[in-house]
C-alpha cells in the first residue's frame, strides 16, 4: 500500500431510514415503523457519528414520494428540520442536507441553511441537486421536469444568487452601541439586486452573516453538466464508482476542471460512496450480505430498475442479461450519470437482472464492499493513497448497527495508522474539511477602497 497523502481522509455518514440495503428493514434488529420520522433515532445516529469523529452526517431529500411505498420504509421529515434538531444535541460534526435548485427560491432557501449554520455555530452543509424525475414536476405545477440541460443552467445561477444573498450582510454591520443608540451600519448591509435569465431577487437576506459565512457548498451529480457544476462552486462531492480505475479518473477529471475554473483543485473534496458490511471474518461479512440480499422483493426492484433503465418491466427478465437495446445517456433526462454506472456495471459483469438488482440492493450503485474491519479499512486506504478519493461516503446498510461498527471497529484502525483525527481540531464543518471562511467581497472592496483614499 502506498504512503497516504499529506492530511487525512474524509469521512461523512450518509444516513437514511433502516440503512442503505433496501432490504434492511425486515431484519429482526430493525424497528421499520417511522423510522424516517422519529427524530430521536436520528439524533442518536448523529451522536453515533460524532463519537467516531466523522466530519459530517447527510441526508438525502427529493419533494416527491417515490411510486411504490411496499419495497422499504417511505416517508422522510423536511432536512433542515431535522440539521436543526440535531444542531442541539451535537456539538461538532458538520450537518448537511439536500434541497433541490429546481423546486425551491434562492432567497428562502439562503435563509434556510444560514438559519441552521448559526443554530449549529457553524455546522450546516446545502448538497446541490437539480431533482431528476416527474414525480417532483407534477407536485409543482409541471407536466414533465424540465431538460437536464434547463434545470443545470437554472441550478448555476441559484447558487450565484445564494452566495450574492450570504454575502449581503458584512460580518461587522451588527454594532449593538447602546450608548449611542445604533443597533447596525445599514452601510454594510448590501441589496444584491440581481436579475438574472432565471431570477429576480432584490435582496439583501434577513439573516446576518453565518459563523462560516457560505454553508458547505456539496454536489452529487456525475454527469458532464453535474461535473463542471462541481468544479465551480462545490467544496465537497458525493459520487459512486464502482472500480478504482473509473474512481482515479473521475478523481482526476473533476480536480482538472477545478483548475480551469481558477480553482486550488485541493479545496473540491472528492468522497465516493461505500456500503461497508463488516463482519468478525470475511466469510461472515459475506453472510451477512447475502442474508440481506435473499429479503430483496425482486419484483419490487425489477420495477425500479426497469424505471431508471426507461424500460418497461416485461423487458427485464429476472434470469437474463440486460437487453442488447436500451437508451443511451443523451435520451435519459434524469439521472445520466446513475443510468450509465448501472448499465456498465451490467454488462461489464454480465450480470443478469437478477444479480444486478443485489448488486444495486446495498446503495443504487454505490460500491458495496464485504470484509472485516481490517480489510474495510484497507479498501478506503487503497483508494485514498491511489489518488481515488479525498475520503468517503460512509452508507451503512443496516442502521444503527451499521454505524456503530464502522465507529467501533473501522475508524480506530485509521486513527492508529495515522490517515485520520482521533480529536476534532476545529468547530466548524469547514475546519473539519480544511476550507477556510470565505471572505466578503463588499467588505474586501471597502477595505482596498480605504487604503488607497488614505
Amino acid at each position: 500500500m502506498t504512503t497516504h497523502r499529506e492530511g487525512h481522509l474524509h469521512l461523512n455518514a450518509f444516513l437514511m431510514s433502516t440503512g442503505h440495503h433496501e432490504a434492511s428493514w425486515r431484519l429482526p434488529e430493525s424497528d421499520a415503523s417511522f423510522v424516517s420520522t422519529n427524530i430521536a433515532y436520528l439524533q442518536r445516529l448523529a451522536q453515533t457519528a460524532e463519537r467516531g469523529k466523522l466530519d459530517s452526517i447527510f441526508f438525502a431529500d427529493g419533494p416527491a414520494l417515490h411510486r411504490d411505498i411496499g419495497r422499504r420504509p417511505s416517508g422522510t421529515l423536511e432536512p433542515t428540520v431535522v440539521l436543526a434538531a440535531i444542531a442541539a444535541v451535537t456539538q461538532r460534526i458538520g450537518l448537511i442536507a439536500t434541497a433541490s435548485t429546481t423546486y425551491n427560491d434562492p432567497y428562502n432557501l439562503a435563509r434556510r441553511f444560514a438559519s441552521v449554520d448559526h443554530i449549529s455555530n457553524g455546522r450546516a452543509g446545502w448538497n446541490i441537486v437539480t431533482t431528476a424525475f416527474v414525480e417532483a414536476a407534477r407536485n409543482f405545477g409541471l407536466d414533465e421536469q424540465p431538460a437536464h440541460a434547463d434545470r443545470y443552467a437554472r441550478a448555476a445561477e441559484f447558487i450565484e444568487v445564494a452566495l450574492k444573498l450570504w454575502d449581503s450582510w458584512e460580518d461587522d454591520a451588527e454594532i449593538g452601541d447602546k450608548e449611542a443608540g445604533l443597533w447596525g451600519d445599514s452601510s454594510r448591509v448590501h441589496p444584491i439586486g440581481h436579475v438574472g435569465e432565471h431570477f429576480r431577487v432584490a435582496g439583501a437576506l434577513t439573516t446576518p452573516r453565518s459563523p462560516q459565512a457560505h454553508p458547505l457548498l456539496v454536489q452529487a451529480g456525475s454527469s458532464e453538466d453535474g461535473k463542471d457544476l462541481a468544479a465551480r462552486f462545490a467544496e465537497a462531492v458525493f459520487t459512486a464508482q464502482q472500480t478504482l480505475g473509473d474512481a482515479q479518473a473521475f478523481y482526476a477529471d473533476l480536480k482538472r476542471r477545478a483548475v480551469e475554473w481558477g480553482r486550488d483543485p485541493a479545496t473540491v473534496l472528492v468522497l465516493p460512496g461505500i456500503v461497508p458490511v463488516i463482519g468478525a471474518t470475511e466469510a461472515e461479512a459475506r453472510e451477512k450480505e447475502d442474508e440481506l440480499d435473499r429479503l430483496i422483493n425482486p419484483e419490487y426492484a425489477r420495477v425500479q430498475l426497469a424505471a431508471q433503465l426507461r424500460v418497461d418491466p416485461e423487458d427485464l427478465p429476472l434470469d437474463r442479461e440486460l437487453p442488447d437495446h436500451l437508451p443511451s445517456e443523451d435520451e435519459i433526462e434524469g439521472a445520466k450519470s446513475r443510468y450509465t454506472l448501472i448499465v456498465n456495471l451490467g454488462r461489464r459483469e454480465r450480470l443478469t437482472v437478477r444479480q444486478l438488482i443485489g448488486r444495486l440492493g446495498g446503495g443504487r450503485g454505490h460500491r458495496t464492499f464485504s470484509g472485516t474491519a481490517e480489510q474495510v479499512a484497507d479498501a478506503i486506504q487503497d483508494w485514498y493513497d491511489q489518488g481515488a478519493a479525498d475520503g468517503f461516503n460512509i452508507m451503512p446498510p443496516v442502521l444503527p448497527s451499521g454505524l456503530e461498527e464502522f465507529v467501533d471497529q473501522v475508524v480506530p484502525i485509521l486513527v492508529e495508522r495515522g490517515i485520520f483525527r482521533s480529536e476534532y481540531t476545529g468547530t466548524t464543518l469547514r475546519d473539519h474539511y480544511g476550507l477556510a471562511r470565505p471572505a466578503n467581497p463588499h467588505t474586501v472592496a471597502r477595505l482596498a477602497s480605504a487604503e488607497v483614499t488614505g
